[in-house]
């Protein structure tokens, strides 16, 4: 493999370590407090008393699901990072379908609808994006990584 091909897929293990961290943190503080401080923390962009209200216990068992999920995509991306930094194909693919579609779906329910700041959600959908370009140009490219 080029150098440039394995600074490629080492700079997207860091990006998808970096991402990693940042959600199993979010699912942290998610799960850490009630559904209004969770609503808060996410939809950061939306005016905090806004979201000040008596939720059904149901929308906490929601919120805390998603809280769970952020944290288990943080840990299996940070897992997937090493194989990433490996260059290993099945990581590279599973790391970016886990990454990937949890962005999604940030991007195009939270995001887009401007609920979120720039930093921090923005900026994460754009690592994960960046970490999915660079370790595919690497397995798409030429000569496919070892297993």
């Amino acid at each position: 493999m080029s150098n440039a091909k394995k600074s490629a897929v080492r700079l997207a293990a860091i990006l998808w370590v970096i991402w990693g961290l940042v959600h199993a943190l979010a699912g942290f503080i998610v799960l850490s407090g009630d559904a209004t401080a969770g609503f808060q923390a996410i939809a950061d962009a939306v005016e905090p008393n806004s979201l000040v209200y008596d939720y059904h216990e149901a929308v906490g068992g929601i919120l805390n699901q998603h809280g769970w999920n952020l944290g288990w995509f943080g840990l299996a991306t940070i897992v997937g990072a090493v194989f990433v930094w490996q260059a290993n194909r099945t990581g590279i693919w599973v790391t970016a379908l886990i990454g990937g579609m949890a962005d999604l779906g940030y991007l195009l329910f939270v995001d887009l609808p401007g609920y979120v700041n720039f930093f921090p959600g923005t900026v994460m959908t754009l690592v994960s994006g960046s970490a999915i370009v660079l370790s595919f140009w690497v397995l798409l490219s030429g000569p496919q990584p070892a297993e």
